[in-house]
């Protein structure tokens, strides 16, 4: 779901990830046309369309990658799903939606469920988004948590530091509470040097939400109750309204007001320009912003491209006792926004092993390792290799940069306390609802407690329309959690 910047040529990327052309077809798949289907490129598209190239000299078989717009692919994808037409082999798509696919996919062969390839793949990917019901039904092809970016010239500024440890008590560095993050963001408002604290999406229809879970994540994604971000996942009652979220969404109101004065209109791709433009000092989001600012050629940063996990906090709400639990130390909650793009086979391909074979390659270490680095594919990390091939990522950051991004980007994988995102049949009724009150929040109609009141009515008629149990059932599966 992010956007990257950068250019480049299927030459590089095969050159680099050692796909020249085969002797023989091995395996062979001459005469076998796969059709994969996607969103409108050149993200996510063109690693499909890069991929093909090398399993086409590979197996000799075809791939016709078919594109459709942001809007039209889930109801292209579903529709060719639930009337069984052979119509695509490959479907790339949102994880939100696995649950109205789930019951059309055909199972990833156990040959590819086992070896170095297989467990290379980070664990959240490889034993929660992946699965369902038991089943790996897809293979992640792209790594999407959110992460946390700054200025280490800014940071590293002798006077900067000392005015911020006489001004807040401690000393100047990636905040480890998202109470830092606002302070630093407080200190580095300074519109009069065309510098301002931080920069989000904040706008409905930009990914406004996934920003908003994140701070949410760090006061109601509980440690010992797995599951309760979004919904008791006893009896499907929306938890959106309690007072972690409040918590999260008044924090992220406040961080609007210390962005650029246009923010309030940033989806994700004005965040990247504001970050590699210099106008901010830290931000939030996915892998691409580092990646884009790090580039001398889009980016007056350059060099002092800063990289770290989310914020925590040490007091979490625990939605069963409804009290705030205080942490012995502060926890870092990564948040796997998104959730990252998702290959799977439909179970009325006419081709499933050639096309769970190219789907293989899609997403080996090598090919994927190079469409990580490589800009206009959108891929982001997603296995363990991604983030130690310090070789691989030299050839865009520093050795530093490379260092803390890699950091950031393998902890957010890894971490021990990770909120999942949202996916539920009829997500988009459910985020409709909240961005909804989100923007009327941001823009001070309402309280954040008004809002989140509406939003969490609004869900629980959702849920009862879908049918409680039906959605109960969905959303404990895409915790992770045995079923009731």
């Amino acid at each position: 779901m992010r956007r990257l910047l950068l250019s480049s040529t299927a030459a590089v990327l095969f050159a680099a990830a050692g796909t020249a052309p085969a002797l023989a077809c091995e395996p062979d798949y001459t005469g076998v046309t796969l059709t994969a289907t996607t969103q409108t490129g050149p993200y996510i598209a063109s690693a499909l369309q890069l991929a093909a190239k090398g399993w086409e000299e590979k197996t000799c078989g075809k791939v016709n990658v078919v594109e459709f717009p942001w809007s039209e692919l889930y109801p292209k994808i579903v529709t060719s799903l639930t009337s069984g037409e052979d119509t695509f082999d490959v479907v790339a798509f949102a994880p939100a939606w696995a649950p109205d696919f789930t019951d059309f996919l055909s199972e990833m062969p156990k040959n590819m469920q086992s070896g170095a390839d297989w467990e290379d793949i980070a664990p959240v990917y490889r034993e929660q988004l992946m699965v369902w019901n038991g089943k790996v039904l897809s293979q992640t092809m792209d790594g999407d948590a959110h992460t946390y970016t700054y200025r280490i010239d800014l940071f590293e500024n002798a006077e900067n530091q000392s005015a911020f440890k006489a001004k807040y008590g401690y000393d100047l560095a990636p905040p480890k509470t998202w109470k830092q993050y606002l302070d630093i963001a407080e200190f580095f408002q300074q519109p009069d040097k065309g510098l301002w604290g931080t920069a989000e999406a904040f706008r409905r229809g930009g990914q406004q939400f996934w920003f908003l879970f994140s701070h949410v994540a760090g006061y109601t994604s509980h440690p010992d109750n797995p599951g309760g971000m979004f919904f008791d996942p006893d009896t499907m009652d929306a938890q959106v309204n309690n007072p972690g979220w409040v918590r999260g969404l008044e924090e992220y109101i406040r961080a609007s007001k210390l962005a650029p004065p246009n923010a309030l209109n940033f989806s994700f791709g004005e965040v990247n320009a504001a970050f590699a433009g210099g106008q901010v000092a830290e931000s939030i989001g996915w892998g691409d912003t580092g990646v884009i600012a790090a580039d001398p050629k889009q980016s007056k940063v350059a060099g002092s491209v800063g990289s770290a996990s989310l914020p925590g906090s040490d007091e979490i709400w625990n939605y069963k006792t409804k009290k705030w639990d205080k942490q012995p130390e502060v926890v870092q909650t990564s948040f796997m926004a998104f959730g990252g793009w998702q290959a799977a086979v439909p179970s009325s391909s006419k081709n499933q092993e050639a096309a769970w074979n190219y789907i293989q390659f899609l997403t080996s270490p090598a090919v994927s390792g190079q469409a990580a680095i490589t800009g206009g594919t959108g891929v982001n990390p997603y296995r363990l290799s991604h983030t130690t091939n310090t070789a691989l990522w030299s050839k865009i950051f520093s050795e530093r940069e490379a260092k803390e991004y890699l950091g950031s980007q393998k902890d957010a994988v890894t971490a021990k306390n990770t909120a999942l995102d949202m996916r539920l049949p009829g997500y988009f009724s459910y985020t409709e609802i909240l961005e909804i009150e989100l923007s009327k929040a941001l823009a001070g109609e309402v309280t954040p407690q008004q809002a989140l009141d509406t939003v969490a009515a609004g869900w629980n008629k959702l849920t009862d329309e879908f049918g409680r149990d039906k959605q109960l059932a969905a959303y404990r599966s895409s915790m992770g959690l045995p079923a009731k």
